[in-house]
């Protein structure tokens, strides 16, 4: 029977239709086409589930409306018997037989297609030849090599399971970050929204913009008198798939996506990585802890589930250095605390209106939650050196960019119509060079179309430039390392571009190398006269893959003495929540080092432009400021640095 988090039939607690919402049904029915697929059901039955699905998903008219109007088979992809299905859900709550499936497929299985690289019928074959039925009886499997020798699979297979089940163990019970903002943000906005709720803030490690995170942490500020009918609203909000357990000052809920606002969008990523890998990445469901104090103690619970643990822990001994005690409930004089503790001593805190009090009071200067990892942050605030960081409003365009020349879904023209929505100055378009082979075809630019692209970025820059509007496409690509160190194209066709982005894409070979042959590969790439920007320098997908092993601060070194000699070299935070790569820890080497950061989006889409804002939280958390990014530079400012 399955008893994996996110996955199982919802419940409703409506009282009339729509009993359940569009989201619901999608998470459902793409649940069933797996669970179809590991009890073995007519390859037919699982793609109707996973069409409709789909069809669902694209479908921009109200479900109900729909419905009231028959129109359900109208939709391409849905037929008969699953619009009939749909209807009872939606109008009378009731699943049909559904729930004898999630009761038929054992829980074991349904992890299993967790592990990247696992898809339902390589695990229901698994299960039938070796017996394997949860990821540790895959595991012992792998380690007995049972599974290179069965048919179709292979040494290659059973060492990627191997790595996939180390990355299960090391993300379960986390979300990306892009996902886990998306419910954090739409539960704080409707809490907020509560009546008697005077302030309600994200925390945790959302609020530290780490690249995954656990449960959200939610605080929320309410009077004495208004706490009992804050409660029950919070309770009652739409989108609560379960409520574990509530009391005076915090509740457990379990969210699903029905909480959702469409005006937090998800990240992106490139059209050739593996679809299972964003079908994994969609959380159904999120857990979430929602704590009730007084706004007297606000500031002090927000700071305190905030953390990090380590960084708390510096705090509360400076407090104990000062005389102090410092916990969620306030920041008391020991000489008063006595013998009282939690909140009975909290009754002789020092007042704090906001965190910058609480710093203030332990003379220190108040530090951005992104840099709340015990990693230096405490000694540069006891002398007033955090730096100003950057802000996404600081951002004036961006280099890494694609079209439908390469992988992209938008043209040129609509990529840069969504570029200067967002009121950036210039957008860079770095198509994929001819090297990127997916499924036996090239999705690069044949030499002979950069230059028909170049005609056609120049005729548009000289249009704006007589409309007298402040705006520019740099011409660039996005050009292979090779694995001996060489780039893709020729150097007469690198040198057309503006800029030139090296990345690595054949993540299998590389990963299957030495740190230092790979290492001297990058280095060798980036001597290179043409290459300007390091693209997502480790080839990392978070929740899926591990990145090739090298030595990124010997790269960054390496960077850095070629740019002090006067040859610019910038290293990319790819924005795209999926990679966040560079890392933020390595961010402050590069800065150290004289490397300069481009936070690159890595759309291929025109809404993908947005996923810029998460690369800013990467930075932030990496201390960096406006001045260590290039493209908070202007248009003008830009062609000059990197044309020198």
């Amino acid at each position: 029977m399955v008893r994996v988090k996110g996955w199982g039939l919802p419940s409703t607690r409506r009282e009339g239709p729509p009993y359940f919402t569009k989201s619901q049904i999608v998470t459902v029915f793409d649940q069933v086409a797996i669970l179809l697929e590991l009890d073995g059901a007519n390859p037919f039955r699982v793609r109707a589930y996973q069409n409709a699905s789909r069809a669902l998903g694209q479908m921009n008219r109200h479900l109900m409306d729909v419905i009231e109007s028959n129109a359900l088979t109208d939709i391409k992809g849905i037929g008969k018997g699953l619009s009939s299905l749909i209807a009872d859900v939606v109008m009378t709550g009731e699943w049909g037989d559904i729930q004898s499936l999630y009761d038929r497929v054992p829980a074991g299985l349904v992890e299993m297609v967790g592990i990247p690289g696992l898809g339902p019928k390589r695990a229901r074959i698994l299960s039938k030849e070796l017996d394997v039925s949860s990821i540790e009886s895959l595991k012992s499997a792998c380690e007995n090599n049972l599974v290179a020798s069965l048919q179709g699979f292979g040494e290659k297979s059973q060492q990627r399971y191997l790595e996939g089940i180390e990355l299960f163990r090391r993300n379960q019970g986390r979300t990306r970050l892009d996902v886990g903002l998306r419910f954090g943000l739409a539960l704080e906005k409707r809490i907020s929204d509560i009546s008697g709720v005077e302030k309600a803030q994200l925390a945790g490690s959302a609020r530290r913009r780490r690249e995954t995170i656990g449960d959200l942490d939610i605080v929320v500020a309410t009077r004495p008198e208004n706490r009992t009918s804050v409660i029950e609203s919070i309770l009652d909000l739409p989108g609560i798939a379960d409520i574990k357990g509530h009391g005076e000052s915090k509740i457990s809920l379990i969210l699903e996506q029905s909480v959702l606002d469409s005006s937090f969008p998800t990240g992106s990523i490139d059209n050739a990585l593996n679809e299972a890998i964003l079908d994994r990445s969609e959380d159904a469901t999120i857990d979430a802890q929602v704590r009730i104090v007084s706004p007297e103690t606000f500031p002090f619970t927000l700071a305190y589930f905030t953390g990090s643990k380590e960084h708390n822990i510096r705090m509360r001994q400076i407090a104990i250095d000062n005389g102090l005690r410092l916990n969620e409930f306030g920041l008391i004089p020991e000489h008063l605390a006595g013998d009282l503790k939690g909140i009975d001593a909290a009754t002789h805190t020092l007042s704090c209106e906001n965190e910058a009090d609480i710093y203030s009071l332990l003379g220190l200067q108040w530090v951005a939650p992104e840099l709340r990892e015990d990693m230096g942050e405490i000694e540069a605030a006891s002398v007033n050196a955090i730096p100003d960081l950057i802000e996404s409003d600081m951002i004036r365009g961006a280099l890494h960019n694609h079209t439908v020349a390469s992988d992209g879904s938008c043209t040129l023209e609509e990529m840069a119509s969504a570029a200067m929505n967002l009121g950036w100055e210039y957008l860079g378009i770095a198509e994929h060079s001819p090297a990127l082979n997916i499924g036996g075809r090239s999705i690069g630019v044949d030499p002979v179309e950069v230059s028909v692209q170049g005609d056609l970025i120049r005729a548009l820059n000289e249009k704006w430039r007589d409309d007298n509007e402040k705006f520019r496409i740099f011409h660039g690509t996005e050009c292979d390392i090779l694995p001996d160190g060489k780039l893709d194209y020729s150097p007469d066709v690198r040198n057309q571009f503006h800029h030139v982005i090296g990345s690595v894409h054949a993540i299998g070979s590389w990963r299957s190398r030495d740190e230092q042959d790979n290492t001297d590969a990058i280095i060798k790439a980036l001597e290179d006269p043409t290459f300007t920007i390091l693209g997502h320098p480790t080839g990392r997908i978070l929740q899926a893959r591990d990145g090739f092993p090298i030595d990124m601060v010997q790269i960054i070194e390496k960077m850095g003495e070629i740019n002090s000699n006067g040859t610019l070299k910038a290293i990319e935070i790819n924005a795209s929540p999926f990679r966040l790569d560079l890392d933020w820890r390595l961010c402050k080497i590069a800065k150290e080092n004289g490397v300069p950061i481009v936070i690159n989006p890595d759309a291929h889409s025109a809404e993908g432009l947005s996923d810029v804002s998460y690369g800013v939280d990467i930075a932030r958390k990496g201390w960096l400021r406006a001045e260590d990014v290039l493209n908070t530079r202007s248009g003008d400012e830009l062609d000059e640095i990197l044309g020198e």
